[in-house]
């Protein structure tokens, strides 16, 4: 998963984004195995740093960044884990939440990967859409071959999200 806050550099100066929904579908491609799993959902954003990752097809399985912690919700069992006492959750989070300038020209950008995420992946490709240039999708390689394709749909910026969104019950 990888999300960024994009702000855009527009022609008449740089539009920051507060907030974002939108649906997403994620392919795994398993280079060993040679198949693909789809796996789709929600996700919303709130500036500074919350997120919710929402898989709802082919199982439940939900993802909350809040600050410095992050909450796993699947099957009914929760995880909680602090990004300040982990690095590897600590650097994804920092992608995930971080901020990236582009040019409204770009039609896609090779993420900078810190060490830790270096051992875990190849490469990171962000795709722009020309007319509104967010973020339509995301390509990950990992060391081992792997690819992992995120779609985003209907995108909604800047629109209120409840705080009980980056809650789990």
């Amino acid at each position: 998963m990888l999300l960024c806050s994009v702000n855009l550099l527009a022609q008449n100066g740089t539009v920051t984004i507060k907030s974002l929904t939108a649906d997403f579908k994620q392919t795994k491609t398993m280079k060993m195995l040679g198949s693909s799993m789809v796996s789709t959902g929600k996700m919303c954003y709130a500036s500074p740093d919350k997120l919710r990752w929402e898989y709802t097809i082919p199982y439940a399985c939900t993802l909350v960044m809040n600050g410095q912690k992050v909450m796993f919700k699947r099957n009914g069992r929760k995880d909680i884990m602090d990004t300040q006492k982990n690095k590897m959750f600590r650097e994804i989070g920092r992608v995930m939440l971080g901020s990236v300038v582009v040019s409204s020209k770009q039609k896609q950008m090779e993420m900078p990967l810190s060490k830790q995420l270096r051992a875990l992946y190849k490469s990171v490709t962000l795709y722009f859409n020309h007319s509104t240039h967010l973020v339509e999708r995301i390509v990950m390689i990992e060391k081992n071959g792997d690819k992992t394709e995120i779609e985003l749909k209907n995108v909604t910026l800047n629109k209120n999200i409840s705080a009980d969104a980056f809650l789990l019950r």
